[in-house]
């Protein structure tokens, strides 16, 4: 009997130890030395954009501080589109910004703040003006680059339905570094600091990179009679806009 419980027990013994595992590969061999030069690239960052409605709710806000009232050329939502669209900051980091303007200049805007995306062109805030309570010199002031706004009786230069900024067709970039000359108080707006024509980041010189993408797309520069560096519209008196037949972006 003992004999017999020996042999069971060196036979079991024997079948576990030759057993093999099929269903398992063996480990990959650990490459000591350089990186793996097959990993992908740094995803570059974009512009990115998105053309939208405006959201009610930002609606809501522009109609609560007066952006939209009687007298105003836009009565409508659906008069106007939100941007959404990367930028470049003074830091050289990419943020998110958006603006808001005429649905007939909306592509337009695109195709420009792409191109100023691409060229690393800083821009210190993109966002709607009601974020200011509808206030343009609290906008001005926080270096705000913005597009519509149906300023206060205040704080314009021109009747609403003819204004370009009233219609969305307008924009202000870089106030701080880009200031006008306010003839009502004979002072630069919103500070004289940067009044004088000088290279400088985020500044718009004559003739320039960002000049001439405006002017590309049939836009004008400062289009009043004293200076007024952050200003792009598509002309005074407002009418919607018609991209030039003949467009070359540089």
């Amino acid at each position: 009997m003992v004999a017999a419980l020996l042999l069971v027990v060196a036979l079991t013994a024997a079948c576990t130890g030759s057993a093999q595992r099929t269903d398992v590969e063996p480990d990959a061999p650990t490459v000591q030395g350089s990186p793996d030069e097959t990993a992908a690239e740094p995803v570059q960052p974009s512009a990115d954009p998105t053309i939208s409605p405006v959201p009610p709710d930002q609606w809501d806000a522009m109609v609560s501080v007066g952006m939209v009232r009687p007298g105003c050329p836009v009565q409508r939502r659906g008069q106007l589109r939100r941007i959404d669209i990367g930028f470049i900051d003074f830091d050289g980091t990419a943020q998110r910004g958006h603006l808001i303007v005429n649905r007939d200049t909306a592509r337009s805007f695109v195709r420009i703040f792409t191109a100023l995306f691409d060229a690393r062109f800083p821009i210190a805030s993109m966002t709607g003006v009601e974020s200011f309570g509808g206030d343009t010199n609290a906008s001005l002031r926080a270096n705000n680059t913005s597009a519509y706004n149906c300023r206060r009786l205040d704080q314009i230069n021109a009747p609403p339905l003819e204004s370009p900024h009233a219609n969305g067709r307008s924009v202000d970039i870089n106030p701080v570094q880009n200031p006008w000359m306010d003839l009502r108080c004979d002072c630069w707006v919103p500070g004289k600091r940067n009044s004088a024509r000088t290279p400088g980041p985020g500044k718009i010189l004559p003739g320039d990179e960002v000049v001439r993408l405006f002017e590309a797309e049939g836009w004008i520069w400062q289009n009043i009679k004293v200076p007024d560096y952050m200003h792009f519209d598509t002309g005074y008196p407002s009418v919607p806009y018609e991209r030039p037949a003949r467009t070359t972006t540089p």
